[in-house]
């Protein structure tokens, strides 16, 4: 089977859960022995230079990126407001160039199935079945007018408010058109596949939720007092959600943690911060280090983890891996969605800043709780979300639809 995967950002390297997500199920699919293609954009956000991917990874994926100026710049912002249907979000990734190195590659090889690594890949669809006969696969990481939407309702600004209130207007009608142009549906989540079916989607649906190499997990975690009382947050920094659950998790639940545990210690690690956010994470216990060179080894090395997410949508790719390295996890419900978690048993959920802050004291204070409730984690990430099982059961779908469409 030949597959060409079309993403908005290149996986690699992998830091950030979008960009772990596509690579991660990439390679198991190559492994399977599919021919693959990779086409990305690379944004100045993102960007990563060819000589940086590693020789043999851009052999078995055969990569290929496009630069894509996709900075935010305000007379571009304002034209869109006045005299666009699409998200400004989404806008930003339409590019001439990259359509035509797209068609370029249709027009020369043969593809079974070309899978789009999210919405804002979706203008490209008509470029895509006008120069192929490769079904439109839609990997869908998150709901995106679903984030705009829990966004709308924390935000006070009265014009931000008014222009939130437009894009996910926008967002949901793109999404609705998307999901209705596509061939297969691939969500990371059941909860995310049954919110695109209510929006109108129709097409044959797989659920694939994000996938570990287990074996990358093996490695045992070396004895560190020093996170005895220690919780932390690893993110990326320039997600709003992200943004939005530490502020709320610093204002309302730490300071009930050190009502209890005065010494405890809550590090917060991440890239892409902006200075207005650093400024902001600060106070008793708090430390800020930015961003980290091995995430594995710093989560492994850490205490208890913590998840206080209020907006998102899809899969938080952190809590997987958390839990694969027996990592003792505390999250809103919000954070651990698209999770099959045992509350109590393999994570604790909280939702009030009372309930995360009595969750995370319990796990400082218990040592025993916190093993067991890590051990767990550790057995069921491991055995749940192994990224080889996943690829094959995609590949399944992938040939059992294309015989049925056919038919």
């Amino acid at each position: 089977m030949r597959i060409l995967i079309v993403a908005n950002k290149v996986p690699y390297p992998p830091k950030d859960g979008g960009a772990i997500a596509t690579l991660s199920l990439a390679t198991a699919l190559a492994k399977a022995g599919t021919h693959i293609k990779l086409l990305s954009i690379n944004t100045p956000k993102h960007y990563c230079a060819d000589q940086q991917i590693p020789h043999a990874l851009k052999l078995e994926l055969n990569i290929e990126t496009v630069f894509v100026d996709t900075t935010i710049k305000l007379h571009k912002a304002l034209s869109n407001l006045l005299f666009s249907n699409l998200p400004y979000n989404a806008e930003r990734f339409i590019n001439e160039a990259f359509r035509n190195r797209l068609t370029k590659i249709l027009r020369e090889k043969e593809f079974d199935v070309v899978q789009l690594e999210g919405l804002y890949l979706t203008p490209y669809i008509e470029t895509i079945k006008q120069h192929s006969t490769a079904k439109v696969a839609l990997r869908a990481h998150n709901v995106e007018h679903e984030i705009w939407e829990r966004t709308l309702v924390s935000q006070k600004n009265p014009l931000k408010k008014l222009y939130i209130k437009l894009i996910t207007k926008r967002l949901k009608r793109m999404e609705q058109e998307a999901v209705m142009q596509i061939d297969l549906l691939v969500p990371i989540s059941n909860r995310d596949k049954a919110k695109l079916i209510e929006i109108g989607c129709s097409a044959p649906s797989l659920t694939i939720p994000f996938g570990i190499e287990a074996s990358n997990f093996y490695q045992t975690q070396a004895p560190n007092h020093n996170s005895r009382l220690q919780v932390f947050h690893l993110g990326g920094l320039d997600w709003q959600p992200n943004q939005d659950g530490l502020l709320w998790f610093i204002n309302h639940c730490w300071p009930l943690v050190l009502q209890a545990i005065p010494n405890a210690r809550f590090t917060i690690a991440g890239r892409n911060a902006p200075k207005n956010l650093i400024s902001q994470l600060r106070g008793p216990g708090i430390e800020y280090i930015g961003e980290i060179e091995n995430a594995k080894q710093f989560i492994a090395n850490s205490g208890v983890m913590v998840v206080p997410l209020r907006i998102g949508s899809g899969m938080r790719i952190k809590i997987i891996e958390g839990m694969a390295l027996g990592k003792a996890i505390v999250s809103t419900a919000v954070g651990a969605e698209g999770i099959d978690y045992t509350n109590g048993q393999n994570i604790m959920i909280g939702n009030s800043p009372k309930e995360l802050a009595e969750a995370i004291v319990l796990l400082l204070t218990n040592s025993t709780l916190k093993q067991e409730i890590g051990l767990a984690a550790k057995t069921f990430a491991t055995q749940t979300y192994c990224i080889h099982t996943q690829a094959e059961q995609l590949l399944n779908f992938y040939k059992k639809s294309m015989i049925q469409i056919k038919d």
